[in-house]
């Protein structure tokens, strides 16, 4: 029976995004699936037609959605995830539902301090209106070059931008804003556990939106577990690197780690 493997994408971004690591992970003998976050529209201009349906969801509320999703596989999958995605990935570690997981570029958990510049900046577009913790917030296409195509040539960032952006729920970055000032916040995890399956953390040095220093804190909550946490950098690739011209060789790396695990 082939394993399953559940691909969560981040915020602004679209489940389309993964079609090629699904491609190659089937070739590969596993079962992938990449199913949205609550309110998306099947196709990313369906999305951006009706973004008062993506409006609403917090941390919590995405887990559950992909919990229910896990459950009705039959086995634990292994779970990627990207960006905001990553972190609902390590959600699923926590509780026991996922097999092994690979967090590409995870939004912050609870406990990491580090505050570069370049993560509030890609936050400012949410953050700067608490009305937003309601609603439904798109990036401009020179937000977008900001904070994930600024490691890529403009017309590829351009390119991306139109075919896979798509608004997002303003809740979960206000939620991991507050995280460390917040009693069982959304974004809470327990690093120390030591009978949870093995996890992949990978940094992206140019990364605007969870800079690598950032990846590397949560690699360091980690160290009071003993089972299996690894860290993987690329200096110079950006948020961007599961879905941009340079996603195989992080697609391969990660069937790579993925088989010595």
């Amino acid at each position: 029976m082939s394993t399953p493997v559940v691909f969560i994408h981040g915020l602004w971004i679209h489940s389309v995004s993964w079609q090629p690591w699904q491609e190659l992970f089937a070739s590969k003998g596993y079962e992938p699936l990449a199913p949205g976050w609550p309110g998306d529209g099947d196709t990313v201009a369906l999305t951006r037609a009706d973004p008062g349906a993506v409006a609403g969801p917090g941390v919590e509320d995405i887990t559950e959605a992909y919990a229910k999703i896990v459950a009705d596989l039959g086995e634990p999958p292994i779970v990627i995830g990207h960006s905001f995605g990553g972190l609902i990935a390590q959600k699923l570690l926590d509780r026991g539902l996922a097999r092994a997981v690979v967090a590409i570029s995870p939004a912050p958990i609870k406990g990491i301090r580090a505050l570069p510049f370049s993560l509030l900046r890609s936050s400012f577009p949410v953050l700067s209106r608490p009305a937003n913790k309601r609603g439904a917030v798109s990036l401009t296409e020179k937000q977008f070059r900001y904070s994930f195509g600024n490691a890529l040539p403009a017309e590829e960032s351009a390119q991306l931008y139109e075919r896979l952006a798509i608004p997002g729920p303003g809740r979960p970055l206000f939620e991991a804003s507050s995280a460390n000032f917040t009693r069982d916040a959304p974004t809470t995890v327990d690093t120390s556990r030591g009978d949870r399956g093995p996890l992949l953390l990978i940094a992206n040095g140019k990364d605007h939106t969870v800079p690598a220093v950032v990846v590397r804190g949560a690699h360091r909550l980690y160290e009071a577990s003993s089972a299996r946490t690894d860290l993987m950098t690329y200096q110079d690739r950006g948020h961007s690197a599961p879905f941009d011209h340079g996603w195989r060789q992080v697609a391969d790396d990660t069937l790579t780690w993925l088989a010595r695990r």
